[in-house]
């Protein structure tokens, strides 16, 4: 493996369907981007909106590929690697059996649109606060420009409380399983909004329910790089 796969500039860890998966195609085509395969995607042609203003709105989404988070993305400590981040993932895959999400629904998020499961199981959330938890001892302490970046967003005492602790704000109770489909639609005029809206129904709306049955490790080869799938680790049956 090439030096920035070996030594990445962070890492994360994500549900993502499997890459031969409907579920994987339509949300890389919606993003217009594999992050497996590593290359740009046609887009789906939403009528009355311009295909510029659908590239821009999904430009941050498309940085970090068709996922959900469940441990956000950090850099390892020197004391860790990514040998070590895998041998975490698979004791925390062994740990815990797939489950199917259910419906997963087109909701505004913020200010942002995302899918997110009608009613979000128990054994999702268990699964989130764990990879938190027990990753957590691998990860570097935020630096000032990360802290700096991630305070950009208006932030409670508790939450900046969390982000400290755990590196993300948005952990345990303020944690919102959610697969981004636009980064924030500010100043986007609301019948495009809603354009967005139904054509993501569309895009999604006929596919099975997605099964979480594995945890994705994603890398940031270099500062500023498209997020990669590196590999998946099944949850026990």
């Amino acid at each position: 493996m090439s030096h920035d796969v070996l030594a990445p500039h962070r890492v994360a860890i994500y549900a993502a369907p499997a890459p031969d998966s409907d579920w994987w195609e339509r949300g890389s085509e919606w993003l217009g981007r594999c992050a497996s395969r590593r290359c740009a995607l046609p887009m789906p042609e939403i009528a009355r909106v311009d295909p510029a203003v659908q590239t821009a709105v999904t430009a941050d989404p498309r940085r970090y590929g068709w996922h959900a988070t469940l441990k956000a993305p950090f850099r390892l400590s020197p004391q860790s690697n990514l040998w070590a981040l895998r041998d975490a993932v698979a004791a925390i895959c062994r740990e815990h059996r797939a489950f199917d999400l259910g419906d997963l629904q087109v909701t505004q998020l913020g200010s942002f649109l995302a899918l997110q499961p009608e009613h979000a199981p128990a054994a999702l959330g268990a699964l989130a606060d764990d990879c938190v938890r027990r990753l957590q001892p691998l990860a570097a302490p935020l630096n000032e420009a990360e802290l700096a970046r991630r305070r950009r967003a208006p932030l409670t005492p508790e939450e900046d409380a969390l982000m400290l602790a755990w590196g993300y704000p948005w952990v345990f109770e303020k944690f919102r399983f959610h697969f981004s489909l636009t980064g924030a639609l500010a100043g986007v005029p609301d019948d495009v909004v809603g354009r967005l809206w139904v054509a993501a129904t569309r895009q999604f709306g006929a596919l099975p329910p997605m099964r979480l049955d594995r945890l994705s490790i994603f890398i940031e080869p270099s500062p500023g790089a498209d997020f990669v799938l590196l590999e998946q680790l099944e949850l026990g049956a």
